[in-house]
């Protein structure tokens, strides 16, 4: 029996030693609390820290995600923007007005027309002012119509496809029998209130005479002056005719002297598309050059970058941690 045990314990006697070097500790998990500063907190408390207490350090990927995330934030708080290439646009430097008498006068039928035939007179107005809306491309254009009263039917735009529907659904006596023509122009120098263009310009087209403006035309032509816009006048109509049918070729002409501007007489159709077009010549358009750089703001690539940094410090270190240095 004392033969045959003695090579057993031979055998087991490396046993503890085989177990201790291949085989893994025994680990046990129990709760825990992660305190920030905890060297201070236990040099305070005047505590020694378990077996089990341990301070992690920081790695150098981990300070160095840090210094990137933060320089990375301050770049987006600064708003850092890309430029692309310059654009360069044409504008008009001008805004004009037309003023078209709808008073009950218009309804004459007296407008000669190339072919021969007569028309109305407003009915020859919009067929000539629509012809000169067209050609107005890159211009702001407003459009007041007057009577007894003066009504703004269109504040200054560049959709000249709106101004030319509007001129064409206008009929007489829609603002009234009679005529306002130191109204209309009064109306005129509000809507030029909003332009910041230098040349502004009011074409305005009567065939009477001032019947019930609560303002003088001659002392609305005035402040028109004052305020930097220019006064075309075109008469139309029987300047032969008496009381308010007579068209006031002299009130008309004063306005326009007084403004800078230009007074015309027009009796056809031809005569009326002649003197916008010498009107357009009187004053040409001006334009000037507008250019720009598109900018394109960079912040949210780079908070991007940050979200991306952020989660993949977090992926590592909920990973299992090495380099633990006991308390």
């Amino acid at each position: 029996m004392i033969a045959l045990g003695f090579p057993l314990a031979l055998l087991l006697l490396p046993l503890p030693l085989v177990v201790w070097r291949f085989l893994p500790a025994r680990r046990e998990q129990v709760s825990a609390l992660r305190f920030p500063f905890f060297r201070q907190i236990i040099r305070a408390a005047e505590v020694t820290p378990g077996e089990g207490a341990v301070i992690l350090r920081r790695t150098r990927l981990q300070m160095t995600v840090a210094i990137t995330v933060w320089v990375l934030l301050v770049l987006a708080l600064a708003r850092p923007e890309r430029l692309g290439a310059p654009i360069e646009m044409t504008r008009s430097a001008r805004d004009v007005v037309l003023a078209i008498d709808i008073s009950g006068s218009m309804d004459i039928v007296d407008f000669a027309a190339p072919d021969g035939t007569r028309l109305q007179r407003l009915d020859a107005v919009k067929e000539v002012v629509s012809r000169f809306v067209a050609e107005r491309e890159g211009d702001r254009i407003a459009l007041i119509v007057f009577g007894t009263q003066a009504f703004l039917q269109a504040p200054l735009t560049e959709d000249l496809a709106t101004i030319a529907a509007l001129v064409d659904q206008t009929e007489v006596g829609m603002a009234g029998p009679h005529t306002a023509i130191g109204d209309a122009i009064g109306l005129a120098i509000r809507t030029f209130e909003i332009s910041e263009v230098e040349q502004r310009l009011l074409i305005l087209l009567s065939d009477g005479a001032d019947t019930g403006s609560r303002m003088s035309p001659l002392n609305a032509a005035e402040i028109a002056r004052a305020r930097g816009v220019e006064i075309h006048t075109i008469a139309v109509g029987d300047p032969q005719a008496s009381g308010d049918s007579r068209v006031d070729t002299r009130t008309l002409a004063d306005i326009a002297s007084r403004t800078g501007g230009s007074a015309f007489f027009a009796s056809d159709v031809e005569a009326l598309a002649g003197v916008y077009q010498r009107i357009d010549a009187l004053s040409p358009r001006r334009v000037e050059q507008v250019s720009y750089r598109p900018r394109r703001v960079l912040s949210s690539w780079l908070l991007g970058l940050v979200a991306v940094l952020g989660i993949g410090a977090l992926g590592l270190l909920s990973l299992p941690q090495r380099g633990r240095r006991a308390a």
